[in-house]
């Protein structure tokens, strides 16, 4: 595997917003209709949409991001995961506008990931209340960077077939560049948003008919053969994904250790299970993760806290991020699982949870009214009309806990509207010191009790492969000893 050989494009907007994950679900589900081996990728952090993506695909969708993962491995995870592809094609969806990044040189936009792959782009355009305005922009986008190769235009959001023949003359003529499709705004009922934009899929009831109005509407609208030629056209080489070593002598910190872990001179028979919270309520995982925790020897262990009773005979368990306030009377409703998980977690269990599950874990929601959680941590969270944490994080793990060493540095990021009502805790059981994003609480994230970690901060463990390897070694140091 020394180059990038499967057709690929990335699918970019001038902003977020703009219908480019409408446009892609689209895409992909119109190119699986044809029968074509689709490998859907969503760029930067993101779960729901990444969940559409997948739903559209048939199969999960990765993340590619460059601020949470090396560059390097980035391209690796690529290259690996698009290997021996038959009749492939691999379609990524960017996030914000094409050149947004974290800094004047666009350091992690999805340009740069286009050029880091090497992947021409295919530029979605919302059109709404322009017309040849539209012409000068995409002229502007296509000088900004020449090395950023934008190869095809899809008008987004078109009123009409005059609308869309003056975008389509104005830019042909003025840009040099195709116009290969013309979208007209799809039904809203189609695609229902929230505050984090499209619905989770597990919540959406219609959402395999929403797949397949999108599919329809490209295949009538986009021409799916220029795609597929802009796609077939992408150079292969090495050299863009700046790789130099192989995958092996690429460092992942094998050797971390927490300072709460001891090495295993004998591990466990049986694999160890490792419980997953997986239901409409917690579904923010990135798939990494999981096949992360297989790779590390576990066996998962996948359950509800909306519909099972207790928790089954596990030696540890994962709480993913979601939307635990709109189903905050069900999970208060449900006694005997959150008991199941408090004694659980008083008897030494290791648990890690991330945003949604650090909430479920606490002592309350407060919504309209307070709705009681699980009452393993002393926090009591309500939720604001704005976002209370919102893009990248860097942390330093300043703090004693059950899976990470003292002076790592982890990247991630955050997303919530909740914040902090009351915290009866003590500083020393924060972990983490945030250098970049909030926290939980005064810079502060990380909450510690026994062997339970949880935190607003959402990892990516091809970034942090020894998150993983972790929470196996302490399931089996804990299995050990008993």
């Amino acid at each position: 595997m020394d180059s990038i050989e499967i057709p690929r494009i990335l699918i970019a907007a001038l902003r977020g917003g703009s219908g480019k994950t409408v446009l892609s679900i689209g895409i992909i589900a119109a190119f699986c209709n044809l029968g074509k081996n689709v490998f859907p990728f969503k760029k930067g952090p993101d779960y729901i949409d990444a969940g559409w993506l997948a739903m559209a695909a048939g199969r999960p969708c990765h993340n590619l991001d460059t601020f949470m993962v090396d560059e390097k491995i980035v391209c690796r995870s690529f290259l690996t995961l698009t290997a021996g592809s038959n009749s492939g094609i691999a379609v990524i969806e960017g996030n914000r506008g094409l050149y947004d990044g974290l800094d004047v040189d666009g350091t992690t936009s999805t340009a740069s990931l286009s050029k880091l792959l090497n992947t021409p782009v295919v530029l979605c355009l919302d059109c709404t209340k322009s017309t040849r305005t539209m012409a000068a922009v995409v002229l502007g986008l296509l000088h900004f960077d020449p090395d950023v190769k934008i190869e095809g235009i899809i008008l987004n959001r078109v009123a009409g077939r005059r609308h869309e023949n003056i975008l389509r003359n104005s830019i042909e003529t003025h840009c040099g560049i195709k116009v290969i499709g013309a979208v007209p705004k799809l039904k809203s009922q189609d695609f229902p948003e929230r505050h984090m934009g499209l619905l989770p899929t597990p919540e959406h009831a219609w959402a395999r008919n929403s797949i397949k109005a999108a599919a329809e509407v490209v295949a009538d609208r986009v021409d799916l053969s220029a795609i597929l030629r802009i796609a077939e056209a992408a150079e292969n080489k090495l050299a863009t994904c700046g790789l130099t070593e192989r995958a092996s002598e690429i460092s992942d910190d094998r050797d971390d250790r927490s300072d709460s872990l001891t090495v295993l001179t004998a591990l466990p028979k049986h694999k160890l299970k490792i419980g997953i919270i997986r239901d409409s309520a917690f579904q923010f995982y990135y798939p990494e993760n999981l096949e992360a925790l297989v790779s590390a020897g576990a066996e998962l262990v996948f359950m509800s806290a909306l519909q099972d009773s207790m928790l089954p005979d596990i030696d540890a368990l994962y709480i993913g991020g979601g939307f635990p306030e709109t189903h905050a009377e069900q999970l208060a409703g449900n006694l005997s699982f959150k008991n199941s998980i408090k004694t659980a977690a008083d008897n030494g269990l290791p648990v890690y949870a991330e945003c949604g599950g650090l909430m479920y874990l606490g002592e309350s929601l407060v919504l309209d009214k307070p709705y009681s959680m699980a009452g393993v941590l002393p926090l009591v969270f309500g939720f604001s009309k704005k976002p209370q944490g919102h893009g990248y994080t860097i942390a330093t793990v300043d703090g004693k806990n059950p899976f990470y060493k003292i002076g790592t540095v982890l990247k991630g990021h955050e997303f919530h509207y909740s914040r902090v009502l009351e915290w009866h805790g003590e500083e020393h059981d924060m972990a983490f010191a945030m250098t970049k994003g909030r926290g939980i609480i005064n810079q502060r994230d990380g909450i510690c009790y026994k062997n339970v970690l949880a935190t607003y901060i959402h990892i990516h463990a091809t970034g942090m492969p020894q998150w993983a390897r972790n929470l196996v070694r302490i399931a089996g140091s804990r299995l050990v000893s008993r």
